[in-house]
C-alpha cells in the first residue's frame, strides 16, 4: 500500500504535468502562427518586388518565350484530355437523375454552365498547378541549392526580374487560354456522349445550353482564372525560392508549391464566385443576363 509521502508527491506532480502539457501545445500552435505569418510576410514582399519589375523593366523576349512554350502549348494536351472526359463524367452522373423528373433534355444547360463557370477554370488551374507549378517549384529548388540563384545576383542580374517574372507573365496570360480550351473540350465531350451516346435530342441539347449559359458565366470563368494562374506563380515560384538543402528539400518544395497553390485556388474559387454573383444579380436582379 502506498505511504502517505507517495501519495502527496504524485498529486503535486499531477499538476505540474498539466501544465507542461499546456505549455508544450501553446508552444506548438505558437511555432505554427508564426511560421503562418512569416510565410505570408515572405510571399507578400516577394510578389510585391515581381509587381516592381513588371511595372518597370519587362524581360527580354528571349526569356519569356521559353516560358510560355512551357506553361501554354505543353499544357494544350492534358488540359483538352481532361476537359473532354470532364464533360462526358458530367452527362453521365447528371443524366439519370435528370431522366427521372423528365428534364434529360435540360442537361446541355447543366453540363456547360457547370462547366464555364466552375470546372473549366478550377480544371485548368489544377493541371497547371500539377504540371507546371510543381515543375517550376523543382527548378527554381534546384537552382536555389546549387546556389545558381545566387550567382546570379553576384553577377549583378535580378533572380526575381530574371527568374520569376517570365513564369508569372507565362501563367497569368495563357491560363485562359487553357481554360477556354477545357471549357471547349469539356462542351464538345458532353454534347458527344449526351447526344451519341445517352440519345438526348441534339436540338433540344443545344436550345437549352444557349438559354441557360450566358456570356457572363464565360466571363466568369476566365475571370476567376487570372487569379489562379497569378497564385499558381508566386506560390510555385515562392517556394522554390525557400527550398531546403538536398533533394529532399527540392522535393518539399514542389510538393508544398502544388498543395498550398491548390488550396489558395478552391478559397479563391468560393470568394470570387461569390463577389461575381453578387454583382451578376446587382445588374440582373430577374437573373437574366443581356450579355
Amino acid at each position: 500500500m502506498p505511504s502517505a509521502a507517495s501519495r502527496s508527491q504524485r498529486h503535486s506532480a499531477h499538476p505540474l504535468g498539466m501544465r507542461a502539457g499546456l505549455r508544450d501545445w501553446a508552444a506548438d500552435w505558437g511555432k505554427i502562427v508564426v511560421s503562418g505569418v512569416s510565410t505570408v510576410g515572405g510571399i507578400a514582399n516577394f510578389t510585391l518586388q515581381m509587381l516592381r519589375w513588371i511595372f518597370t523593366s519587362l524581360p527580354r523576349r528571349e526569356t519569356i518565350l521559353p516560358n510560355f512554350y512551357q506553361v501554354g502549348v505543353l499544357s494544350l494536351p492534358v488540359v483538352a484530355l481532361t476537359g473532354t472526359f470532364i464533360g462526358m463524367v458530367l452527362a453521365e452522373n447528371s443524366y439519370y437523375q435528370f431522366q427521372s423528373i423528365g428534364l434529360e433534355s435540360r442537361l446541355g444547360g447543366v453540363i456547360n454552365m457547370t462547366l464555364v463557370r466552375e470546372l473549366g477554370p478550377v480544371l485548368a488551374a489544377t493541371m497547371l498547378a500539377g504540371r507546371v507549378g510543381s515543375a517550376m517549384a523543382a527548378v527554381l529548388g534546384t537552382m536555389r541549392v546549387t546556389e545558381q540563384i545566387d550567382a546570379l545576383a553576384t553577377m549583378g542580374a535580378d533572380p526575381i526580374h530574371y527568374l520569376v517574372v517570365p513564369r508569372f507573365l507565362a501563367c497569368i496570360m495563357l491560363i485562359p487560354a487553357l481554360t477556354i480550351m477545357a471549357d471547349f473540350m469539356g462542351i464538345v465531350g458532353g454534347y458527344f456522349y449526351s447526344v451519341v451516346i445517352l440519345g438526348i435530342d441534339h436540338a433540344a441539347y443545344l436550345n437549352h445550353s444557349r438559354q441557360f449559359v450566358t456570356g457572363f458565366d464565360l466571363f466568369t470563368g476566365i475571370f476567376k482564372s487570372l487569379f489562379f494562374g497569378a497564385v499558381i506563380a508566386v506560390v510555385s515560384c515562392y517556394r522554390g525560392f525557400q527550398a531546403e538543402a538536398g533533394a529532399e528539400g527540392v522535393g518539399k518544395a514542389a510538393t508544398a508549391a502544388f498543395v498550398h497553390s491548390f488550396v489558395m485556388i478552391l478559397v479563391l474559387d468560393l470568394v470570387l464566385g461569390r463577389l461575381l454573383n453578387m454583382v451578376y444579380f446587382a445588374f440582373w436582379p430577374s437573373g437574366v443576363s443581356l450579355l
